[in-house]
């Protein structure tokens, strides 16, 4: 049975037209005075009274039960550190930041520990004031001596993505008795809104204890989930709070409403699917269009037990594909990874697994108003990439596109280029059908896959055999989510599989993501290794500018210097989501920009007869 695509809130042009509105700096200015929201750029959409956010249904019924498939494991339940792996819905189920976020803007965010917001033009400082009404699970008050902890904790102890802001900042003090007030070294418009997503946890909890240790210890929150039963590596149970303190809140209005949320852990996404169509979990996300179309006609799908529902959205492709680990000298010469992308015959691949359905991500904020665009650089753009022009990859200031093939496996005309590239690099085929440098020297490399990834294995196998044509044999190793989880966060790899989302309002994460200070963090999400002064440049020009044309020719930049410096081979994207369900296991009608944004499963579903 396939459901039609439900109605996003605003067409694609409306989309453009609101994110141009928001981002103008042209907006009313913030006052330095409480908030009851905040906005990336201009004011929160949102009036201080608004009834529910616009994507839920405020009626939606409470109650039932939803089982989940996940393909992996798990050893721990402390999601706030590199040691372990534990499960991401902790994050979201059991624990709250002090604002929550309204996913029909790009960057906006309303109270929710927190009652109001406080900031300056400049956003110099922030302060944000706790509820009174503010719980912990077991009843205990939230704090702000919880909330300076958290932020501390985090910051000096916690997993890398939460050091860079935690250095941004000059001074803390609690101003009152539900108050906080952070002040910062540097302009950066950003950071009230990244303090305001922070995780609160409860100082109480870690008393002379490792914050950086491993536990299997149950987490106390204050969110509206608490994790009922466990068994490590097989299960996890929560079932709501009846006591959660912000029931009430305008911004919790139609969302959490499933009595209990279970998630079954199994080898690979092939055994998650076999248990869906057994029946043994009720929902099942689906990536592969081929698939969607073809494999979906078991006994629950053609009886009506099972929903396929299609969700539309806004938001930009992100990068997906095989990145190189530059910090490797094999891929360090840009004429490599460049050779290694021709040879990548995404056509025919996409043609094998996809029978063609799936267009192909071309730049890492391709699908929206933040991709750079064709042709050479031009205005504010090239002014910006002009500073760093002895920096720049061929491509970056005179265009680029990625190779296509006509489709065929054979890829000739993208093979000859391939091996003009290596050549250029130092690289030769010899006699015996091996490529190799003049030092005699095999050119090979390990592809690092984790154990279950049944579609990445597909695309590396297929990958492989048409390397061999250039006398490259590379050695495809899978191993399992531990083993994995520990080699990336050591950078222990020469290529491996490689995803990064993003959102219409890209800010901080991006220091993350390809920043020079993070390409020796353990753990960091710099796995391409890149130390780039003009990447740097075009990260802080978008967290400092002050008007629409400087923003958008920043991201532009950004996403040029990105694409041409050749860091992964990008396969497809969608836009949209394809998801089968039980037939009692419902959303709204409406959908917000960013569609099935991370947690709109369950957040806003509900179960009805």
């Amino acid at each position: 049975m396939l459901q039609k695509p439900k109605a996003l809130t605003v067409c694609t042009v409306c989309i453009i037209f609101k994110f141009l509105v928001l981002v103008s700096f042209a907006a009313t200015v913030v006052k330095a005075a409480p908030q009851h929201g905040i906005a990336m750029y201009g004011t929160a959409e949102l009036v201080a009274d608004f009834p529910s956010l616009q994507y839920v249904n405020p009626d939606a019924p409470r109650g039932g039960k939803v089982v989940f498939g996940v393909s992996g494991s798990f050893d721990s339940l402390n999601p706030w550190i590199v040691k372990g792996r534990a499960p991401w819905v902790l994050r979201s189920l059991i624990f709250e930041p002090l604002m929550g976020r309204n996913w029909d803007e790009p960057f906006s965010l309303y109270g929710l520990l927190a009652e109001s917001i406080e900031t300056d033009e400049q956003r110099s400082y922030v302060e944000f004031t706790l509820r009174d009404a503010a719980r912990f699970s077991d009843g205990a008050p939230v704090t702000a001596e919880d909330v300076i902890w958290s932020f501390e904790v985090l910051g000096t102890q916690g997993h890398p993505r939460y050091r860079t802001a935690w250095s941004k900042i000059d001074h803390v003090e609690q101003t009152g008795e539900r108050s906080v007030r952070f002040d910062f070294k540097v302009a950066d418009r950003e950071m009230p809104l990244i303090l305001g997503l922070r995780p609160i946890l409860r100082k109480a909890d870690w008393e002379g204890r490792d914050f950086s240790a491993s536990t299997m210890d149950v987490p106390t929150g204050s969110g509206p989930y608490i994790l009922d039963d466990f068994e490590p590596g097989r299960y996890l149970t929560f079932r709501r709070n009846p006591n959660y303190w912000g029931n009430d809140l305008r911004l919790n209005r139609g969302r959490h409403n499933f009595e209990e949320l279970r998630y079954e852990y199994f080898g690979d996404s092939g055994i998650v699917f076999e248990a869906f169509k057994a029946g043994e979990i009720d929902i099942y996300r689906e990536w592969n269009a081929a698939k969607w179309e073809n494999q979906y006609n078991f006994p629950a799908v053609m009886e009506g037990r099972v929903v396929k529902s299609v969700i539309p959205h806004g938001r930009p492709s992100g990068i997906r594909g095989f990145v190189f680990n530059t910090r490797r000298d094999l891929f360090r010469d840009w004429r490599v990874r460049d050779a290694l992308i021709h040879a990548f015959n995404f056509e025919f691949i996409n043609n094998t697994l996809n029978d063609g359905k799936q267009p192909r991500i071309q730049s890492y904020f391709s699908n929206s108003i933040l991709g750079m665009q064709t042709g050479p650089a031009e205005g504010k753009v090239r002014s910006l990439l002009e500073r760093h022009r002895d920096e720049l990859l061929p491509g970056a200031l005179d265009g680029y596109s990625l190779p296509r093939s006509d489709g065929s496996e054979r890829n000739r005309i993208n093979i000859r280029k391939a091996l003009s590239l290596f050549s250029e690099a130092g690289w030769f085929v010899d006699a015996n059908g091996v490529m190799r440098n003049e030092q005699g020297k095999e050119f090979t490399f390990e592809i690092l896959l984790a154990q279950g990834a049944n579609e990445t294995q597909a695309i590396a196998n297929i990958f492989s055999e048409a390397l061999l044509r250039l006398g490259i044999n590379p050695i495809i190793t899978v191993i399992d989510s531990a083993q994995y989880k520990e080699r990336t966060n050591r950078f222990d790899f020469d290529m491996t599989w490689y995803s990064r989302a993003m959102s219409l309002s890209p800010g901080n994460e991006q220091y993350l993501y390809w920043g020079r200070d993070s390409v020796n963090d353990e753990g960091s999400r710099n796995w391409m290794g890149v130390a780039s002064n003009a990447i740097d440049d075009m990260i802080s020009t978008m967290l400092s500018s002050t008007k629409q044309d400087d923003f958008l020719a920043a991201v532009r930049g950004l996403d040029r210097i990105l694409t041409t410096g050749r860091y992964v081979i990008p396969v497809w994207y969608s836009d949209h989501s394809r998801i089968a369900h039980r037939k009692e296991l419902k959303y709204p009608d409406s959908l917000p920009v960013y569609g099935d944004w991370i947690g709109f499963l369950p957040d806003v579903w509900w179960y009805e007869e």
